[in-house]
C-alpha cells in the first residue's frame, strides 16, 4: 500500500495538466508527487531505471536514492507518467506506475534506449519466440489459444518504424490495435486472461520493457527482448556497460528476481485502469498492484478528500 500512495500521488497531482498541452508540466508535477512519497517508504531503494541523469533534475534520475534507509535493499523502476503526451492531449491509457524488485536484480539497459520485445499470456511459452517471424509468432498463439489466427489482436506502437510490422501481422490475418503511447499497459494487456490483446511487440524503451518484465513475471506469461541500438556509439556504450547484442533476454534475464512488485495507477481512462475521477468532494483512483511471489493481482479504488490535493499552490501539501 505504500508504493500505491506514491504512484496515486502522481497520477492525481497529473490532473490538472489533462488535456492542456503541457506534457514538461504534468510530468514535473507528477515527479514531485512521487519523489515525496517514496521519500516515506520503508526500504532501501534505488532507482536503476530513471527518467534521466542526475543534472536533468527534477527528474527521478537514474542512481537515486529513495525511500527512508529502513527495510529491505531494491531495485526501482519509476515512470511518474508513462504517456506524457496522452496526458497533455487528453487521450487514453496515461498511468502513473513503478516496479520494485530485489537490489542488482533489474537488467541495467540505460545506456541502449531501445528495445525489440513482445509479450503474451501463459499460452505463448514454449511457443512465441522473438526469433521467429511475427506470422509464425500469431499462427502459434493462435493454435495454442485454440482461436482462429482473425480472432488474435495485437498491440503495436503507432510508430513509422513499425510500418512493416504493422503490414505483416496483418497479412498473417491478425488484427492491430494500435498504441499512441505506453507500452507498458500494452504489454501487460497481452499476459491478462480477461484482455482482448493476445500479443505486444514492437521496438519501444528499454526501461519499460525492464518494467513490464517486473508485471509479466507476477502473470505468468511471456516477455522477451532484444536490445535495438539506434547508433554504433550507443552499442559501444551497451557492450562496455556489459548488454548483450543480437540475444534474446527473457523474463527472468530482465529481472533475475522471484519477488517482483508492480504498481499502477491510472491517470486517464484505458483498459488496464481508469483514470482519476473527480466526483464532487473526492477524488476517486483505481490502481493495479501485481506481485510474483505470490502471484496475484490486487486493484485497488480509492477516495481522496479532493481539498486536500488540488489545491492552487505549488506545493504537494497533502498526506492521505
Amino acid at each position: 500500500m505504500e508504493l500505491v500512495r506514491a504512484t496515486e500521488a502522481a497520477a492525481i497531482r497529473a490532473v490538472p495538466f489533462i488535456g492542456r498541452g503541457d506534457k514538461n508540466a504534468a510530468d514535473k508535477a507528477a515527479v514531485d508527487a512521487m519523489r515525496k512519497f517514496l521519500g516515506t517508504v520503508d526500504f532501501d531503494g534505488v532507482v536503476v531505471i530513471g527518467e534521466g541523469e542526475k543534472d536533468h533534475a527534477p527528474m527521478l534520475y537514474n542512481g537515486e536514492i529513495v525511500g527512508t534507509g529502513r527495510g529491505p535493499a531494491c531495485d526501482i523502476a519509476v515512470d511518474p507518467i508513462d504517456g506524457t503526451s496522452l496526458t497533455a492531449a487528453g487521450r487514453p491509457n496515461a498511468l502513473s506506475m513503478l516496479a520494485v524488485a530485489d537490489r542488482g536484480s533489474m537488467l541495467d539497459a540505460s545506456t541502449v534506449f531501445y528495445m525489440e520485445k513482445i509479450v503474451t499470456g501463459p499460452e505463448g511459452i514454449g511457443v512465441v519466440d522473438l526469433r521467429q517471424s511475427v506470422g509464425e509468432n500469431i499462427r502459434a498463439l493462435a493454435k495454442a489459444k485454440g482461436k482462429d489466427v482473425g480472432e488474435i489482436r495485437v498491440a503495436v506502437l503507432d510508430r513509422p518504424r513499425h510500418a512493416q510490422l504493422i503490414e505483416e501481422i496483418r497479412e498473417a490475418g491478425a488484427g492491430t490495435r494500435l498504441l499512441l503511447d505506453g507500452d507498458v499497459a500494452g504489454g501487460i494487456n497481452a499476459a491478462r486472461y480477461e484482455s482482448r490483446i493476445d500479443m505486444c511487440i514492437g521496438i519501444g524503451g528499454s526501461p519499460e520493457g525492464v518494467a513490464t518484465a517486473c508485471a509479466i513475471k507476477a502473470l505468468g506469461g511471456l516477455i522477451q527482448g532484444r536490445l535495438a541500438p539506434k547508433t554504433a556509439e550507443e552499442r559501444e556504450r551497451g557492450a562496455a556497460a556489459g548488454l548483450k547484442f543480437d540475444y534474446v533476454y527473457g523474463a527472468d534475464e530482465l529481472v533475475r528476481s522471484d519477488n517482483t512488485f508492480f504498481v499502477a495507477t491510472g491517470v486517464t481512462d484505458g483498459e488496464l485502469v481508469e483514470g482519476v475521477r473527480r466526483k464532487g468532494p473526492i477524488i476517486r483512483t483505481e490502481s493495479i498492484v501485481l506481485r510474483s511471489h505470490s502471484g496475484t493481482v490486487r486493484r485497488v479504488v480509492a477516495d481522496h478528500l479532493a481539498e486536500k490535493w488540488l489545491d492552487e499552490g505549488p506545493a504537494l501539501r497533502a498526506t492521505l
